[in-house]
Formats: structure tokens, sequence, C-alpha cells
């Protein structure tokens, strides 16, 4: 911090001492003028270091500032006043200009007297009890709030020269923050000298100083250890992430970093743990690096004969600007180390920032280890490891009250593991994680460049775990292991990608604006991130649907708190674990597996959530969309039901037709949001089609989704598979013709056969309802109205046609009333390409660059110049 000294005497030059030491810059000293040509003792101390020294007889005259005076004082650039034992009378202009104010260190006694004579009258009162004061300065100086006080007891024998010598002289110069205060007022002392500690005490016998401090909810959990604070309301906690810290109001605050004496910074979290760590022995390449950076350092410090291990790149004469050159020094050398400036800070001599540099490219550098209760499966020839706690804030934790529940494997119907089930006070602190992320965290500081960065890596690290991710999404929602391993986790990675891409390419525009006068304005628009995003997703896909919303919410720079299906929750946490090892800041992600009715509920009733992104029925849609607006007006995107028509002409490809029918109706076992829910077929192709599809059904083999033979896996879970049983039977009341399929097969698990109807009518309910299932729906069709009985329907999700006829493919497109039209294809969804519905098919886009949009707002600056 850049300090203005104010005072004299040995005090003053002792005060000053302190504050150097403490890495304060002195930028100006002001004290009396020399008396029978002796300067001060203050000046003395400060000519020697080469500090300006200013001796003004006076700062004003009648009452009134001298404006040189004024100025020269201001020209030092000071952001805080330190007064130590100042006579003068200094005027308001300088005692207010600082942004943090001016202080006063007088030698003085409290509790019935302050000010420079404070110590004469506490002796002639007879006074049994002094203490030590330093004030906010004020007009009278010495009459301001207090800021801090220590007391001592006044002895029988005392004079003013030995309480001076005994409590007042050495109170006054390390008198720096009164830690038995407020939480709020600790905080602003330690956030006021935030660049250089200033706030410090006697822990474990040395000297630390704390800085990196933010006020904490007061129902924050603090676990870990104790650590003593001399004059502390109570002893802090050192926890895992980073040091809480009591007023004596009962409120908390965290310590972010700790420095020592001989210059070291850790991180508080760390306090511990210090020094326990290994060194790791360097291979040729990293001893190559480290000779490299042996010559870097040396570049720097010119001043220093040669660098060796245990050389100081501070003491040694380093400034901000040196760490700034010295951080991109390591860019340049090793692209993969990213270094904050922060690392070498807490990494002050050579040996240590070479150990910290290592570390880092060997991925070995995380600030602690993340803690996962894994429940490992030996299955599909690997182990998998699957995560089953909540996970909030960086940390995987039970619910409330260890409340679980059993996921199923649809395969055979038995239990996977236990899962966290989540409550709304865990709803409430995942939600209060993300705030306190994007408001104060590193996330909503981090240029959008490093956060492009680090969903790289996260899309790496998927990827290297895209296999486990693979058999996981199968024994937990039945997906087909090679179609999870291509689509389900495949596209996943391209999604992180693709979005990684857009974080630096997010931007405003200018506009000209014509009818202000005078005509001289500059309009332009910023894109900015809207704040901590909800997201819901269904049981269908649950990493790809995570990954479709999730990598456009935090590609905008947003936090989210994302609820996975209750019946397939598993991918979504194994992902949490990968975002954490990725880098990604603690409360960005948070992941709450629970059940719609609560922790869904929540998010969408939470006054902090301002966005919230959901993909399933269009029931369940329109209650959001009313919880939403009802709570805060949040900011909604919604992807709900389909009913998606598919239109076979008869100047079809028939091969491709019948085999990208199938597509569009059994992939995924039918559980796809796009799936073609009724196939209108050309009246004069239409035995054909059917003839041809039931023969390709009769192919297809059904079983164990990790089989890599198996073509058609189990549905999802007992009540869906129960649904399609009744939807079944309800067509064949209603007169449609079942060709094949309908029923449930007869094996352990929730299977259930490909189905084939015919002579559906309009007005039946299979061809009015979704069945989002393997259920093919025929429906005979002349040229007339086939667009007309396509559009009959309250969705809009997704279309096809298939024809020969560019210009009839082309007329149908531009006709049908969905999001998206496949023409000659089907399923074919890629990252750069908008995907959403029209009518109650819900509204906003997943995937391309307009996804991005669902999770930025628009803020319009006009200036006038």
């Amino acid at each position: 911090m850049k300090i203005a000294v104010i005072g004299q005497s040995l005090f003053g030059q002792e005060v000053y001492k302190e504050l150097r030491k403490d890495g304060h810059n002195i930028v100006g000293v002001f004290t009396i003028p020399d008396k029978d040509g002796k300067a001060d003792p203050l000046a003395t101390e400060a000519e020697k270091d080469g500090v300006p020294v200013f001796k003004f007889p006076r700062w004003r005259v009648k009452g009134q500032a001298i404006p040189e005076v004024v100025a020269q004082y201001k020209a030092t650039g000071a952001e805080l006043n330190v007064l130590p034992f100042c006579s003068q009378f200094i005027p308001m202009e300088v005692i207010d200009h600082p942004k943090h104010g001016s202080i006063i260190y007088h030698p003085s006694l409290l509790p019935r007297h302050r000010g420079a004579s404070a110590i004469n009258w506490t002796l002639i009162h007879g006074d049994k009890k002094g203490g030590f004061t330093v004030f906010w300065a004020d007009d009278g100086l010495d009459t301001g709030p207090i800021l801090l006080q220590r007391e001592c007891n006044v002895e029988p024998n005392d004079t003013v020269n030995t309480i001076y010598k005994r409590f007042l002289f050495p109170e006054g110069v390390k008198g720096t923050i009164d830690w038995n205060q407020s939480a709020e007022a600790i905080h602003n002392w330690i956030r006021g000298n935030d660049k250089v500690p200033g706030a410090w005490a006697e822990v474990d016998g040395q000297k630390v100083t704390f800085y990196g401090s933010t006020l904490v909810d007061n129902g924050t959990a603090a676990n870990g250890q104790p650590l003593e604070i001399p004059g502390a309301s109570k002893p802090g906690i050192v926890t895992k992430a980073g040091l809480v810290l009591f007023g004596n109001d009962g409120k908390t605050l965290m310590v972010k970093n700790l420095q020592f004496e001989d210059g070291k910074m850790i991180a508080a979290a760390q306090y511990f743990k210090a020094g326990s760590s290994a060194a790791v022995e360097l291979n040729e390449e990293e001893k190559t690096f480290a000779e490299q950076m042996r010559a870097v350092w040396q570049s720097i410090l010119t001043n220093v004969s040669q660098i060796d291990d245990s050389t100081d790149f501070f003491k040694s004469g380093a400034a901000s600007m040196d760490v700034v050159r010295l951080v991109e020094e390591v860019k340049l050398r090793a692209s993969s180390c990213q270094l904050q400036n922060e690392d070498v800070y807490m990494n002050t001599t050579f040996q240590d920032f070479i150990q910290m540099c290592v570390r880092k490219l060997r991925g070995e550098d995380d600030e602690e280890e993340l803690v996962v209760d894994y429940v490992e499966k030996n299955v599909n020839n690997m182990t998998i490891k699957m995560p089953h706690q909540l996970f909030i804030n960086g940390e995987f934790v039970d619910a409330e009250g260890g409340k679980t529940y059993k996921t199923i494997n649809p395969t055979d119907g038995t239990a996977i593991c236990d899962v966290s089930l989540a409550q709304i006070s865990d709803v409430n602190k995942a939600v209060a994680a993300a705030k306190e992320a994007f408001e104060e965290g590193e996330w909503g500081k981090m240029n959008p460049r490093d956060r492009g960065r680090l969903i790289y890596k996260l899309a790496d690290l998927m990827e290297q775990h895209q296999e486990e991710l693979a058999t996981i999404e199968s024994i937990d929602s039945g997906a087909v292991y090679t179609l999870a391993l291509k689509t389900h986790v495949g596209m996943s990675i391209q999604t992180f990608r693709y979005f990684a891409g857009w974080c630096d390419k997010i931007q405003g525009s200018t506009i000209p604006i014509n009818q202000a006068r005078p005509n001289r304005n500059l309009t332009f628009t910023k894109k900015e991130p809207i704040g901590v995003c909800a997201i819901v997703i269904p049981w269908n896909y649950p990493l790809m649907m995570l990954a479709w919303k999730t990598a456009a919410c935090l590609a905008a720079g947003n936090t989210v708190v994302l609820k996975p299906a209750q019946v397939t929750p598993l991918t979504a946490l194994k992902f949490a674990e990968l975002a954490a090892r990725a880098g990604l800041p603690k409360g960005v992600v948070n992941i709450l597996p629970g059940s719609g009715a609560l922790v869904g509920q929540r998010l969408s009733d939470h006054p902090d959530v301002r966005k919230l992104g959901f993909t399933g029925s269009t029931e369940i849609g329109k209650h959001i969309m009313k919880s939403c607006a009802v709570s805060n007006v949040k900011k909604v995107s919604l992807e709900l039901g389909g009913k998606s028509p598919l239109i076979i002409f008869s100047d079809c490809d028939m091969d491709k037709a019948v085999r990208m029918g199938m597509s569009s109706v059994f992939f995924n076992k039918g559980e796809n949001c796009i799936a073609a829910g009724r196939l209108f077929v050309e009246d004069s192709i239409h035995d054909q089609f059917v003839k041809k599809v039931v023969e390709e059904i009769k192919k297809m083999k059904i079983g164990d989704p990790l089989d890599r033979s198996t073509d058609h896996g189990p549905q999802n879970h007992k009540a869906h598979l129960d649904k399609l049983v009744e939807y079944c039977q309800t067509g064949v009341k209603e007169g449609a013709t079942l060709i094949c399929g309908g029923k449930q097969v007869q094996r352990p698990g929730f299977f259930f056969e490909p189905t084939v109807f015919t002579d559906v009518q309009d007005h039946m309910h299979i061809a009015i309802e979704e069945s989002f299932g393997p259920v093919m729906i025929i429906s005979k069709f002349k040229m007339d109205d086939v667009l007309r009985r396509a559009n009959a329907t309250e969705y809009g999700l997704a279309s096809g046609v298939f024809t020969r006829d560019i210009s009839k493919a082309l007329y149908v497109s531009e006709r049908l009333n969905a999001g998206t039209v496949f023409v000659n294809t089907y399923n074919k969804t890629d990252v750069a390409s908008p995907f959403g519905g029209f009518k109650q098919s819900g509204f906003g886009k997943d995937l391309g660059q307009e996804a991005l949009n669902e999770y930025l707002k628009t803020k319009a600056v006009t200036i006038e110049y």
C-alpha cells in the first residue's frame, strides 16, 4: 500500500520502520523542520532510505490549507496517511484525501483520556487502568473514531517515562489491528491492506500477516483445525477453503493467504501442511526447464551475481512488474504451465518456484486433494470409479440428514449404489456457493481466454475417461455402450470443445443513434453473463443433456447448479469430479441429485438463480415457467415434448428411408426427444415400407447394452416400461393395427420390444401423444393433405422428409412447423447447429452460437462526447 507518514520523534521513526518492514511503499514523509540544524529522527531514517521528505513549518494559515503544501502532498499518490505522534494541525483536505483515510498513532491512554497529554492526566487523576489507542483522524486529529485499543495496568510508581517505555511505545509501534472486534471490521482492515498484508498477529511464535479476506455466510460450517489468534474472540479454523476467523459479533470471515516473516506466502488452507510435501526429483526435460528459468531470474535480478536455490525473488529486489514478466516468461517456455501472479508470491525462492512449476507441469498442483468416496465396480473389462455424493462448492458431501436413494441398473433391475438425495438446505448451499464463485471468486474475474483454456482441459479429461463415462452411462441409463461411447459421451466432449472456442469471441457491437442532439454519441452493447444458472436435465441422455446446456453456460461466464434426473445421476457426478480435476474453481459447478418436486422446484423459486434451463416434459415445463415468473422473473429456456412428423414420399430412396426411418424411432431405444413420433408414408409405398421395416426389426438384437453386438437395450426405468405397455394397449383398443412388438421382453430388466403400429388415424391417442419409446406409428397419406396433418400438433421440435425431388423437399421443409427439419436423413444433430422447438415443444436454443444468447444478457452503453 502507498503510505504517507506524517509525524515526528523516535516514535514516528519506529512506526516508519515497521511499515517499511511490512513491505508498504512509503511515498512521502512529512515532518517538522530541522531544529538547531538537526533533523527529526523520522526525517533522518527516511532520507537514509531515499524516501522523499517534506519539512513544512505549517500546513495551513488562519485555518485555511496552504494550496502549495496540499499540492505537494497530493502528488505523492498516498492511499493511506499514518500520523505517528503528529503535533501539527493537518487540514482536512489532506486527512480525507487518501482512499483509505488517515489513522493517528498517538501514545495516549484510555479509558478516561486520549491525545498527546493523556499520559499526564492519567497519572494526575490516579487512574488504575490505561491503554493504547489508534484513531481515525478527524479535524482534531486525535478525537476521531477509535480503530484499535490496548489496555494496561497503571502501577503505583509509574511515571510518564516508565509507562511510555514499558507499554505505549512498543504497543504503538506494532499496533495494527484489534482482533477482538466485529467480523466486518476485521475484514475491512485486511482488505484495506490486501496488496501488501498489513493485518498481522503473532501466531505460534512467529509473525503472520493476513490477506485475501471475504465475509462468509454465518451458517457456513467451519470444519478443520483450530488456530489460536492472540486477542481474537475465539480461535480461527483452518479449513479446506481457507482460514475462518470469528468476529466478536459471532459472524465470520475467510482469509485466503498467509505470509510469514521470511516473505514466504502460502494458501491459508495449507497452514498445517506448509513444508510437509516432499520435493519432486526432476527429469532431464524438467532440469532443462529449470536452467532456462534460472537464466530468466538472472535477467530480472540483475543485481544478483548468481541465482542459487535459496535466492529469494523479492528479497533480491523484484517488484510487481517483475512478477508479471516472470509469469509471461514461463508461458513462453512451457505453455501448459499457466501461472497466476499469486503463485510467484507463494513460492519466493528459486527452489520453491521450480518445484511449483514442475508440479503444475505434471498436473500435481492441486491446492488440495479432491476427496472422493468412490463406489467401484469391475464391469465392461474395466474398473469404474463412481462418485455418489452431492457436489457442492468443490467438494463431494452427503445430503442433509445423510439421506440417500438407490439408483437402479435397468439391465437387471438391481441397485448400482446409494446416491445422496439433495434437500432444500443443500440447494441453498449450492446456490450460495455458485453466487460466491460468480460475484467474488476467481471465475468471475477470469479473462475469457483463460476460461476457455479450463473448458478445453475439461474436455480433454472427459476424453481420457470416455470409456469409463460410457460404461457408467450404460449401466445407469441402459444406453447401448457403443452408442454411449459415440453419442452420449462423444458428442458431450465435442460440445465442450466447441463452446470453449467461443469464450473469447463473445462480443457486442457499436450502434449509430440519430435522434439524440447533439449528435456526438457512442452507443455500444456488451454481452455479459447472467450469474447463477440452474439446469434441470432428463434421463434419456444424462451426460449429453448436461453438456448441451452446461458448456454454453460456462463459456458465457456463468456458474451452474445442475439437477440430473433422479434415476440417472452417476455420469453427472463423474463429470463433477472431472470438472474439479480440470481446475474449475470451487462453486462454478454444483451437482444435486434429487427429486424434481423438491430440488427442481427450489431452483425454480430461488431468488438468487437468474436463469433456468430445462429439458423434459411439456407439463413440467409449464410449471417451471410459472414458478420462475412468480419468484423473480428469471430467464427461462425450455426444451419440451415432441411428436415429430416424418413424411416419406413415394419417390424416396426406399432402402435409406427404411434405414433412417427405423433410426428415427428406435435410436437410443426410442428415448429420444426428436424421435419421429409419427411416420406419414405415401400410400403407394406403404405396404412395401412396412414389410421392410418388420424384416429389419427381426434382425435386431435385444440384450445387454455392454455387449458390443446389442442393437436394443433396456428402457431407462420400470415406471417408463409400464407406461409403454399401457400406451400400446391403448393403441390396440383404439383400433390401430399392431404389426409387431407391444410387450415387455420376458427376461430380467426393463426391456421392451420394438413396436410397429399401422392404420393409425389422426384422432387416436397414439397419433397425438408422445410415447418416448421404441414405438413406430405409421399413417398412410396422399399428397393433398399431408402438411396439414403433420402440423396438426401442439408440438414443434423436429420433423423430416424423404424425397428425391429437391423442390418438394424445400417446399415441405419450409412449411413444416418445427425447429429442426431433416431432409433424407434423421437424428443428424451437430454441436454447431442450433437445436430447439416451437409451440409447446418450448423455446430457446441449445448448441451453436445461438445457445450462448440463452446464458447472456445484453447491456447498452451510450456516451456523449
